[in-house]
């Protein structure tokens, strides 16, 4: 047998056997598709239902922040009087309560027989009063009340009034949704109404303090302010039954349908950036709501109400949601900035990396002996960073309506926690500093040539 055959052979085995081994890996792939396919299946419900799931969550969020402000609020008469209590000393309620109380006390005055039952005696103290009468009397008589009325608005006297009528006015309101409280304010004509008697009494006694004595001949003054009425007391009992059922289990259940789409999700820090940053895009869409929401309620107003004294109890009484919309947005940032920085992507690879190597110049730098410590931080480093999360996170659940900006500080302070973790971290390997003081490579590091 010549060379050549043997060659041939050997070139014919050689390709039957590679030729055999493609057959066998393309075999073998074959059957790890036909393995993968129910897997992806599998995968690809799981994906829909966590996409559901958060998107569920959501579209809850402006929903849940409405219903726990609103069961809050209304359920909770201390909350409500502390809302309402800065209004006292706001220049547009203020103004807006003195022209409420000079328009009662002027309807029912008879100027023209209070005139002439004024003793000729007491007539220098009227005109001295109201001023000079060359002007009509009526008008005169109007600028003198408006002003007195103004003046004790403006006093702490007021400020205790407007609290107590607030604190009966939420009663008025509780009253009427759930047909329980005592009797201090009734149902008239189905309709809550609020006495402002006791803001007019006081008027007329500073009026006849001021010198005007016939102001203490004026009847007594029941004026009726009405807070809400029979069609809109049977509506708004339906919503608030509703809201004391879901005020507080609807939050709940927004955050555990966040919560079960990342959890079901194939790539769960993915899905987590995604529902935090679509929660605080839920919460955005509420403060937008609110902001479109009080410019159709203000142009809705009539004529006779004012605008900036109803902007201001409107801005009052919806602070605290707006706060919550805030936090939410807030917290739903600063979850997806963790979640992402925490990842496995370059962008978040190279933060890490200048996160880590900058405290461990800092600490390299500082000369620092951690010794035992050092090397105990180093084998329970994630415990110490998991409990400084949770401790931030318990902080912000028990504080009393935290603010943005309450939140942001929480954030700030965990960081810098962290970053004291971080500087103790030391695993006892030895750290060189080159010529320049910087960190130079250590025994495992090649340079570059």
């Amino acid at each position: 047998m010549s060379t050549a055959d043997v060659s041939g052979g050997a070139s014919g085995a050689d390709d039957g056997g590679a030729h055999g081994r493609e057959i066998a890996e393309l075999r073998a792939r074959v059957a790890e598709l036909e393995r993968s396919g129910p897997r992806r299946e599998h995968h690809r419900v799981r994906s829909t239902f966590a996409v559901v799931l958060v998107l569920l969550a959501a579209l809850l969020t402006p929903l849940s922040a409405v219903a726990a402000w609103s069961s809050d609020l209304i359920g909770n008469t201390d909350r409500y009087v502390s809302t309402m209590k800065p209004l006292a000393s706001d220049p547009d309620i203020q103004d807006a309560v003195a022209k409420r109380v000079t328009d009662a006390v002027m309807q029912h005055v008879d100027v023209q027989s209070l005139l002439e039952s004024v003793a000729p005696a007491d007539r220098p103290a009227l005109t001295k009063a109201i001023g000079p009468l060359s002007g009509p009397i009526t008008s005169g008589l109007t600028d003198f009340v408006h002003t007195v009325a103004l003046r004790f608005v403006s006093s702490d006297a007021f400020a205790t009034l407007w609290t107590e009528l607030n604190r009966r006015a939420h009663a008025a309101v509780d009253k009427a949704l759930t047909g329980s409280g005592g009797g201090a304010v009734k149902l008239t004509d189905d309709a809550v109404v609020i006495d402002l008697a006791p803001v007019i009494d006081q008027v007329k006694q500073a009026l006849v303090d001021q010198g005007l004595a016939i102001a203490a001949k004026i009847p007594q003054v029941h004026t009726n302010f009405t807070v809400m009425t029979s069609d809109s007391i049977g509506k708004a009992k339906k919503i608030y039954r509703l809201l004391q059922l879901v005020g507080f289990w609807l939050p709940v259940l927004a955050l555990l349908l966040a919560a079960g789409g990342v959890l079901l999700a194939v790539r769960r820090r993915r899905a987590l950036v995604t529902a935090a940053l679509l929660v605080a895009g839920g919460a955005a869409v509420l403060g937008i709501a609110l902001w479109i929401f009080r410019a159709v309620y203000l142009d809705s107003l009539p004529a006779a109400v004012s605008q900036p004294a109803a902007g201001s109890v409107f801005d009052t009484l919806v602070r605290y949601l707006r706060t919550s919309v805030r936090l939410i947005i807030t917290l739903g940032i600063i979850v997806a900035l963790a979640a992402w920085l925490t990842g496995g992507g370059r962008a978040a690879k190279r933060v890490n990396a200048a996160w880590t190597g900058g405290i461990g110049a800092v600490r390299t730098a500082t000369g620092v002996e951690l010794g035992a410590v050092g090397a105990w931080v180093h084998r329970v480093k994630s415990w110490l960073n998991w409990t400084v999360v949770a401790v931030a996170v318990v902080v912000l659940l028990i504080w009393n309506y935290p603010t943005a900006v309450v939140t942001v500080w929480i954030a700030v302070l965990a960081l810098l926690a962290l970053a004291v973790v971080e500087f103790l971290d030391d695993d006892g390997a030895p750290h060189l500093i080159d010529a320049g003081g910087g960190p130079a490579a250590g025994p495992a590091t090649k340079s570059p040539a």
